[in-house]
């Protein structure tokens, strides 16, 4: 009923810069929470960074001062500009947002895109 669909990843060099975007569709009535989620080899997925529909964010120490989320309500749509990028943020990112689909508006789900791989690499 709900899709996430990513773009904006890819390949670049340390200290440099990427914009990943994640536009929801379907049979939409609210989005409250929209996020970004990493998953390195090995390790478990873990938060980046949040954003509620009222636009208060939060975001991992590791990426605080370093990027930024923001959302276009109009367009269900949520980006994350990643400055300064170092090796560790290698991972798959991946977007989240919690959805209440028209028929049924008090019952929030949570939904994931299929991710998109960053690689911080010189």
């Amino acid at each position: 009923q709900v899709q996430l669909v990513e773009s904006g990843g890819g390949l670049v060099q340390p200290g440099g810069s990427l914009r990943l975007s994640c536009a929801a569709s379907g049979n939409i009535f609210f989005i409250n929470k929209m996020g970004w989620y990493h998953q390195a080899p090995g390790k478990e997925r873990e938060l980046v960074a949040a954003i509620t529909s009222g636009g208060s964010t939060n975001y991992a120490d590791s990426v605080k001062g370093r990027f930024t989320i923001s959302r276009d309500n109009a367009k269900n749509t949520v980006y994350l500009q990643m400055n300064s990028l170092k090796p560790e943020d290698t991972a798959v990112y991946y977007c989240n947002a919690v959805v209440a689909v028209r028929g049924a508006p008090m019952d929030l789900r949570e939904y994931w895109g299929q991710g998109t791989q960053v690689t911080v690499s010189s």
